[in-house]
């Protein structure tokens, strides 16, 4: 009686059969939470695409000042906003006093520059010596100088033919300059908001990503837990180290050489280092400058100071600032770079090589482990692939991810 009432269907006959309901799912609920979560975390990078600059940006900013935050944290007593506030506030100045002060230097020496072109305009100029010296190309480009822009007015002229001739493409070039100001200017906005809100919720965040890393990789999450931050805070940290110093010692060495212009071309040099082979190319060129000007001595001892400095350098402080655990090798940084400013501009100047360490972590691991299973398999024990992390525990606490 009672399984002949379950059997009768509730509320009018069903086309699809009965109303019994089934004891097996189609797809196991797991399995469907797991393609729903791929397929939200699909639909939000395709809409917020525009986006993931900026947040690399802030990610990548607070990987490297996350143990600076953590001292600040203990002097404002915990209070996250108050800390993110002040962090923000810092960075924003460690950003824009350098710049401005580079900025104005640059703007007085490109004013005498503009200054000079307009003498010469004026007045006309004999061809400077240094280009007459030049090996090979010299007596052409004097040649060409005093036919093109030694006569009074020639420059002028010169410009008036080229602005002519091109007036539409140098319009598209200054629209296509302010929209990149203006994209610039909006992605940094951008990237300061996402910073606050890291340096506020990045430890909550951070619990949550250690539980779902430990569901998702239990044996292997926790050495990339402390790999993957001590990575990315060592690369961002000791390239932007590099860069600076080599800026300031190289733009010292310029001043000293009687180079002109040297805070603008220190600025270039710095800029430069973040590149393999950036900084030996710039002060090997003034260096030449200086030896086609016929200060010999000053040239050659530009050359000499570069290289002893950069060999100092490589073998000495980038090998323990750059990579951290990882010692990142140069052709993945070379990639790095390379790719990063062809993907993300100068910001992938620090994403491109943080991606390139990441990825050459996780090989190592891969690689590790396959040594240990081998080890296990001849009856003999690897070396235990997480005894290498345990000297970067305290970074690993330290780091909001």
């Amino acid at each position: 009686m009672r399984n002949s009432e379950n059997s009768k269907p509730h509320g009018g006959p069903r086309w699809l059969g009965p109303t019994t309901p089934s004891r097996t799912a189609l797809i196991p609920p797991i399995s469907a939470a797991r393609w729903l979560l791929v397929l939200i975390v699909i639909a939000g990078i395709y809409f917020f695409h525009g986006f993931v600059v900026p947040m690399l940006a802030a990610l990548v900013i607070a990987f490297a000042s996350w143990p600076l935050y953590r001292k600040l944290l203990q002097q404002v007593g915990g209070n996250t906003t108050i800390g993110a506030t002040i962090s923000l506030i810092a960075i924003l100045v460690f950003l824009v006093v350098p710049i401005g002060i580079a900025g104005t230097y640059t703007v007085e020496e490109l004013r005498q520059w503009i200054g000079w072109v307009l003498e010469v305009n004026r007045a006309g100029a004999p061809p400077p010596d240094w280009i007459a010296r030049l090996p090979g190309v010299g007596a052409w480009l004097a040649e060409r100088w005093v036919v093109h822009v030694g006569p009074p007015g020639a420059i002028g002229e010169l410009i008036q033919i080229v602005s002519g001739a091109n007036i539409g493409n140098i319009y598209r070039a200054l629209l296509a300059a302010g929209d990149g100001v203006f994209h610039l200017l909006l992605t940094l906005l951008f990237m300061l908001i996402a910073l606050f809100f890291v340096y506020r919720d990045g430890s909550k965040f951070a619990q949550q990503l250690d539980l779902l890393g430990e569901r998702i990789l239990p044996h292997r999450w926790e050495r990339m837990s402390r790999v993957v931050p001590a990575t990315i805070s060592s690369t961002v940290t000791g390239m932007t180290l590099i860069a600076i110093g080599e800026g300031i010692v190289l733009g010292t060495a310029y001043w000293l050489a009687g180079v002109p212009s040297p805070v603008t071309l220190g600025v270039l040099t710095g800029v430069m280092a973040l590149i393999p082979g950036g900084a030996p190319l710039a002060f090997t060129l003034v260096s030449l400058y200086l030896l086609a000007s016929g200060s010999y001595v000053a040239g050659l001892a530009l050359f000499i100071w570069g290289a002893v400095e950069l060999f100092v350098v490589d073998k000495t402080i980038r090998p323990r600032l750059v990579g951290g655990p990882i010692k990142l090798p140069f052709l993945p940084t070379f990639f790095g770079l390379i790719g990063g400013v062809k993907t993300m501009g100068f910001l992938g100047l620090f994403i491109g090589p943080v991606l390139m360490a990441l990825i050459v972590a996780i090989w190592r691991e891969w690689m590790r482990e396959v040594e240990l299973s081998h080890g296990l398999a001849n009856g003999t024990i690897a070396e235990d692939p997480v005894e290498e992390a345990e000297e970067i525990k305290p970074i690993r606490k330290a780091t909001p991810i």
